[in-house]
């Protein structure tokens, strides 16, 4: 039975490149075109290729290039060479499509390692830590939603149509603002980034709390000697 997972257009896209490179792999007169839905054709239990699909976010193919699955080491040479251009083209044409860009903050300017998804598509990829750069791997002559999404930030998303040639799309996603960010902001006027200011807030409330215990301790300790006073005048009625 055939299955078809939401990047099955990517895949044929991938595959279709592998066999039109290859020697003889697209005149195969059983599989039009030369690929097929691996599923269709016979069914892997427990496969790397659903592993890494489901869970890392990786698109793999599988690939039939010999009727032996053990053939000689003389037949080597040839299945090189019947293979060569449609590895060489593969590559290629995966890093010249798609998209890919930066993500950064609008407040600090720094790299943001955020995911990268496509509306409708259900694969997340995840920006560098160091560069917060990414490649997304999408067909051609589509028209796709491309959304940002990072912890403590807006998310963002942008549509566009993808040609033939690979499209840069960078993000700068706002922090999102908490009400005591949004007070500290108005109200305190301080060019403290974030973090810092959080801390400068509670090192303010930290100092408050013990001025005014200290105030509180003292009124007690004024207080009680005049209370003993009381005490003892009445006792002597």
């Amino acid at each position: 039975m055939e299955q078809r997972t939401k990047n099955d257009e990517t895949f044929k896209y991938m595959a279709s490149i592998y066999s039109r490179s290859h020697h003889n792999m697209s005149l195969s007169e059983e599989f039009p075109g030369g690929i097929t839905n691996g599923a269709y054709w016979y069914p892997i239990y427990g496969g790397m290729q659903d592993w890494n699909y489901l869970h890392a976010g990786c698109f793999e193919l599988t690939l039939e290039i010999s009727d032996d699955k053990w053939p000689n080491a003389s037949e080597l040479p040839t299945l090189f060479e019947y293979n060569k251009m449609s590895m060489l083209n593969l590559v290629a044409s995966l890093m010249k499509t798609g998209i890919h860009g930066r993500i950064f903050s609008s407040d600090e300017g720094k790299p943001l390692p955020a995911s990268i998804a496509i509306k409708g598509l259900n694969s997340t990829i995840h920006a560098r830590e160091t560069l917060a750069d990414y490649h997304r791997l999408l067909v051609p002559g589509g028209k796709y939603e491309v959304i940002a999404t990072m912890p403590g930030y807006k998310s963002r998303s942008t549509s566009i149509m993808l040609g033939e040639e690979a499209m840069t799309v960078d993000f700068v996603m706002d922090p999102v603002i908490t009400p005591i960010n949004s007070f500290l902001q108005r109200g305190w006027s301080c060019s403290l980034p974030g973090p810092h200011l959080e801390v400068f807030f509670i090192l303010v409330l930290v100092l408050v709390s013990v001025f005014l215990c200290f105030l509180l301790k003292r009124r007690v300790v004024l207080n009680y000697p005049k209370q003993r006073q009381t005490k003892r005048s009445v006792l002597g009625v």
